[in-house]
């Protein structure tokens, strides 16, 4: 379901997975600050029973946790998450850097290319250019390349769990 582009900044407080985030954003509206629920953008790293869906969920906390985050959202998806470009805020000698592409780099994520319609170009061509480099490189779950299957085929056969993703 399409939104107004939002631009936000917030703070991680949460790291679900490798592609999913809770957030606090300081709102006009409400007091205390909202709580959110975010997917990353054009990524779809593996679920937490998938191989290297532990190593994924660890590498985003990572770099998000506690963290100011900015998120440039283009959809809600089907679970009311908000789904966004997350960046993280540049501070104290840390650069900003795209979470979704730095995932698809480390080889913990796919470049999910179902939902990269609404990516700029350059941004389309930055995350197929770290898959082929990731594929290339044997890095993450591409080190068995044989064995790695897209987190959108294996959900198929494995129904959730525990709620959404």
């Amino acid at each position: 379901m399409p939104v107004t582009p939002l631009l936000l900044l917030c703070t991680v407080i949460a790291v679900q997975d490798g592609d999913s985030l809770r957030v606090r954003c300081p709102d006009a509206d409400a007091s205390p600050p909202a709580v959110r629920s975010v997917r990353i953008h054009a990524i779809d790293a593996p679920e937490y029973r998938q191989p290297f869906g532990n190593r994924a969920r660890q590498a985003l906390r990572q770099a998000v946790y506690r963290r100011t985050v900015r998120l440039d959202c283009v959809d809600t998806d089907a679970y009311a998450r908000l789904v966004c470009k997350v960046s993280t805020v540049a501070s104290a000698g840390r650069p900003a850097e795209d979470v979704g592409l730095a995932q698809v780099r480390s080889g913990l994520a796919w470049w999910y290319q179902r939902y990269a319609g609404a990516q700029t170009p350059a941004d389309q061509a930055r995350y197929a250019r770290a898959q082929e480099d990731a594929q290339r490189a044997g890095s993450g779950l591409w080190r068995d390349a044989d064995r790695a299957v897209p987190p959108w085929q294996w959900r198929r056969s494995h129904p959730p769990v525990h709620g959404p993703r």
